[in-house]
């Protein structure tokens, strides 16, 4: 499911930056479990486990959204999560005309922020109905597969683009968002 926010989405490979190094090919899968784990316990889904096989996956499209697609969101398949986050704009110092010099850099995304973009989507899910009224342009599909009841396993990776921009990929087993059922 897409999930666009302005802010930033940890990317998938290493880079070195002119302010230092990002290590952008390191997700904490520890991290990832706990956001997840935290909304799942809240309506009564089990705790996901860690699958390196579904990482290995994510991480896999992450590259090839970096590669072909300059981290434009694109889902690979079902049972799919992805965030997106733009570069950190930032100016320090103006040039001889006074105008701001930009620079752009890689946001510092924590996996608990990416996750809580999903689980924010909770606020426009009803349960009794198994409904969505989120606002055009948002969903509640993210927050359904965070908390599918059936799902067992995740595994995550992102990447980081040319324009520091970032894309996250977040891979589910088994894959929920079944039309006509609920989540948990």
């Amino acid at each position: 499911m897409l999930a666009y926010k302005k802010l930033l989405i940890i990317g998938g490979l290493s880079a070195l930056f002119a302010n230092g190094s990002f290590a952008a090919d390191t997700i904490d899968s520890a991290a990832v479990l706990a956001a997840h784990n935290k909304a799942r316990a809240e309506v009564g889904a089990p705790n996901l486990t860690w699958s390196s096989t579904l990482q290995q996956k994510a991480e896999k499209w992450a590259a090839e959204l970096k590669t072909n697609n300059n981290c434009v969101m694109k889902h690979s398949g079902p049972g799919e999560n992805l965030y997106w986050a733009s570069a950190k704009k930032t100016a320090t110092s103006k040039d001889a005309s006074g105008n701001w010099i930009w620079q752009d850099s890689v946001q510092d995304v924590k996996e608990a922020d990416a996750v809580g973009s999903w689980v924010s989507e909770k606020q426009w899910y009803a349960y009794p109905a198994n409904t969505c009224s989120a606002p055009q342009g948002k969903a509640c599909g993210h927050y359904t597969q965070v908390v599918w009841k059936a799902t067992t396993e995740v595994g995550c990776g992102k990447a980081v683009c040319a324009d520091k921009t970032q894309v996250w990929v977040c891979n589910y087993s088994p894959a929920g968002n079944v039309v006509g059922q609920k989540p948990y």
